[in-house]
């Protein structure tokens, strides 16, 4: 028994140790490659297409789209929307649909440290690092690494490569529109696109240029 419990204890120990110290080298470190990026290239033998950039070289106008799109409390919450999670909650369970309610950090954390899916295990796991990246890296390095690391398009991660394949610029060039323009395919990048864009993405990107001029804090560090 005692050899169970300490065995225990060393897993626990070695468990946080080995995540807290993943999430302070990340403070620091460019982040290369995530698990979604393996996990595309095995599934779909699609050419990578990921440059990491500082955020000095994002223009600010990504920051302000995604934020606008995705998180318009992301410079106020502690990493939750607790207000969404239960009008998403509330909609399942009227509706029988789900959809996402992760704010810019859950995501974040899911991208850099977990895998896809939806057991209560990776639910669990992305609060954690949730709340280890909110309280060790802060909003701005928080905003990096989203930028950097997001899925933008089939094969495409990132602003930079974002911008490079589909606008034929560098990320710190981005215009209002075209910052909507790519934050618009982000519920689902491998369906919409930001080089060919439907009508209904045109709609989504003159709806987010709007949004983007009601963001009261709109500068992130970028």
């Amino acid at each position: 028994m005692k050899t169970i419990t300490r065995l225990l204890l060393w897993i626990i120990i070695f468990f946080f140790g080995s995540t807290i110290a993943a999430v302070v080298v990340y403070k620091w470190m460019p982040v290369y490659i995530t698990p979604l990026m393996i996990t595309r290239s095995i599934e779909n033998d699609d050419e990578m297409q990921h440059k990491w950039v500082p955020i000095e070289e994002i223009s600010e106008n990504m920051a302000l789209a995604v934020v606008s799109s995705e998180d318009n409390l992301f410079m106020s919450h502690s990493g939750f929307d607790f207000d969404q999670i239960q009008k998403a909650i509330e909609e399942a369970e009227k509706t029988g649909r789900q959809r996402g309610a992760s704010t810019i950090s859950q995501q974040t954390a899911k991208n850099v440290f977990l895998w896809n899916g939806r057991s209560w295990v990776r639910k669990g796991l992305e609060a954690y690092f949730t709340v280890l990246i909110e309280l060790i890296w802060g909003k701005e390095r928080i905003m990096e690494v989203y930028l950097n690391s997001i899925e933008m398009g089939p094969g495409i991660y990132g602003a930079e490569a974002v911008a490079q394949a589909h606008f034929d610029k560098s990320a710190s060039k981005l215009t209002r529109r075209e910052a909507a323009l790519i934050a618009a395919t982000l519920p689902n990048p491998l369906k919409y696109s930001s080089k060919n864009p439907s009508k209904y993405m045109r709609k989504r990107q003159r709806q987010i240029t709007r949004l983007m001029g009601l963001v009261e804090n709109p500068h992130i560090g970028c």
